[in-house]
């Protein structure tokens, strides 16, 4: 393990500081970038315009068509969390705006029976509805078979989504809907690219709302608050692990005031209680490690309907219960997971006779569960620090992969070359350059396997195999208080915008194993005795090392504690 320390530009950690940010904040601000105290100015304000969104307003032209004329609208979602707060934001919102309950509607697939995105098959379901326009959130715009069969079947279809579009020949081919809104899009000027699929279906809605103003829909009413979808967007924007870019972290900073003074739909609050956090200190973390994974395992072992339902119900009974549900679906969500992880660490011993893994690494066993394929890709990604797919047969008997990446390996190019490569082994792939999904025959997985290695060993040098933890260097004594841990867990961290983790020389004083899997240590830190535990690790440590760590509030009794949380010994 490399511990690297992060560049911190002490001219603009200064001028940060002297704007007033907090001494501490100004250094780890400075170090991801921030330039000046300008660009911390989290309000509604400073958010890009829709305008500056390719096909938003057109969307919004065409759903106030709708709209005003009472015509039946159909969200198809997606079955992760962002495909289900994009869902609940855009028929929330769509009510907001003025149409009747009665004119929505919504699909989602089902993993295993319908795979991914708006395919014929979720057409013909969402056709039940008698739906006379199609939006679909979080996906649609590699879905060129079902935007064409809905189209043949005479509805008008809205493509709202933030995925790469697919590759043909190694040409990008959008499918042919009436309107298309992806910051990802040729020709998009949107500077925002890392806009998550919920956040896209929001700008839809501010364009919406202002075409409706423009049409007069408001006049002697104020118009709606579409800032009150703001904790959904929050959630599903860090779900989806998407970049924390100046436009995302204003949103989720946005939805995280709102939740912290109570302002909150009755499910956020009910994933909240069932999560056992606390709503007046919510925190990025919670979206992407309590709330998102009780979301995302209805649409991995059960029915995304009951994330959905979940998110739109305005009951907070029904919210509680269906919470509770979530939180039994996660709860056997992990015992799977667990039991798929020891099988993948068998399969990995046999790729890895002298303990070195292979550049790249694809995993199948006949008893993985398809649901929690990426759980563990991502997981056996994190061991090895190599590019990692996991496969499960699905229903159909083809192999259903789900990928995770390092940083330097564009997940979905490395597909696309392989099918180049490989004509007919890969039957559908796509995604991101961190995440992607693929299909292969059973008979085609060697291949597979094969060729990603190659590609891996082709683009992936010796610097890139390394597994390096980041750093901001050293905490000063006086920075280990409460209130100083507390100022932290208030920001807004996550993807390409790290949560801080600092790095020291430590003296280990004492350790044990704690939890059957965890290592309780008592270390001298500049002089002064402090408490530590390193989550997930057993083995002794040496008397003297260089500790990465970052800070968290250990209560108990009443009593806070600050306490060093062990990521890596360098």
């Amino acid at each position: 393990m490399k511990i690297t320390t992060r560049d911190t530009p002490p001219r603009t950690a200064w001028a940060l500081e002297q704007a007033g940010v907090h001494p501490l904040l100004a250094r780890l601000y400075a170090a991801r970038g921030i330039r000046s105290a300008d660009e911390l100015d989290d309000s509604l304000a400073r958010l890009l315009p829709p305008q500056q969104l390719k096909g938003a307003a057109d969307a919004a032209i065409c759903l106030a068509d709708a709209l005003t004329a009472g015509q039946r609208m159909c969200v198809v979602a997606d079955y992760d969390c962002d495909g289900a707060t994009a869902c609940a934001v855009a028929l929330r919102g769509l009510k907001l705006l003025g149409a009747r309950p009665d004119t929505l509607s919504y699909v989602v697939p089902d993993r295993a029976v319908h795979g991914y995105g708006l395919t014929p098959t979720i057409v013909d379901l969402a056709m039940a509805q008698r739906p006379d326009v199609l939006i679909t959130v979080d996906n649609g715009i590699a879905s060129l078979e079902g935007v064409a069969h809905a189209r043949a079947l005479g509805l008008r279809v809205v493509v709202t989504d933030h995925h790469l579009p697919a590759l043909v020949n190694g040409e990008v081919v959008l499918p042919d809907a009436d309107v298309i809104v992806n910051p990802n899009q040729p020709g998009c000027p949107f500077e925002s690219k890392h806009l998550a699929g919920v956040g896209v279906m929001f700008y839809v809605l501010l364009a919406l709302r202002a075409e409706l103003r423009r049409r007069g829909a408001f006049e002697g009413a104020s118009q709606p608050r579409l800032d009150t979808l703001l904790d959904l967007v929050a959630l599903g924007t860090v779900a989806d692990v998407v970049k924390l870019d100046a436009n995302n972290r204003r949103l989720v900073a946005q939805g995280l005031k709102r939740i912290r003074t109570g302002r909150m739909h009755p499910g956020v609050a009910a994933l909240f209680a069932a999560a056992g956090r606390r709503a007046e200190r919510a925190g990025a973390f919670d979206f992407g490690f309590a709330l998102g994974p009780r979301i995302n395992a209805a649409g991995r072992l059960a029915e995304m309907t009951l994330g959905i339902e979940c998110l739109l119900t305005d009951d907070p009974g029904r919210a509680a219960e269906l919470a509770q549900r979530l939180d039994g679906i996660n709860r056997e969500r992990r015992s799977v997971e667990a039991g798929m992880r020891e099988q993948a660490e068998a399969l990995l011993e046999r790729l890895m006779p002298a303990g070195d893994p292979p550049p790249a690494v694809a995993l199948y066993d006949a008893e993985f569960h398809e649901g929690v394929v990426g759980i563990v890709a991502s997981r056996v990604k994190d061991r090895v620090h190599r590019p990692t797919f996991v496969f499960a047969r699905g229903q159909d008997g083809l192999l259903k992969g789900s990928g995770r990446s390092i940083p330097g390996f564009h997940l979905r190019d490395a597909l696309d070359l392989v099918s180049k490569r490989h004509p007919g082994v890969l039957r559908k792939f796509g995604g991101h350059a961190m995440a992607a999904g693929c299909t292969v025959g059973e008979d085609d997985f060697v291949t597979f396997a094969q060729a990603f290695a190659t590609v891996a060993s082709e683009w992936l040098d010796d610097s890139l195999l390394a597994r390096t933890v980041a750093t901001d260097g050293p905490l000063e004594p006086q920075w280990f208080r409460p209130d100083v841990v507390q100022i932290l867990e208030q920001e807004v961290w996550g993807q390409a915008f790290e949560a801080p983790v600092f790095c020291d020389e430590v003296e280990v004083v004492s350790q044990r194993i704690v939890g059957e899997r965890h290592l309780k240590l008592t270390v001298r830190h500049a002089g002064t005795l402090r408490e530590a535990i390193w989550f997930g690790h057993s083995d002794p440590l040496p008397e003297r090392g260089r500790l990465a760590y970052r800070l968290s509030l250990d209560e108990y009794n009443g009593q806070q504690r600050v306490q060093m949380v062990v990521e890596a010994l360098g």
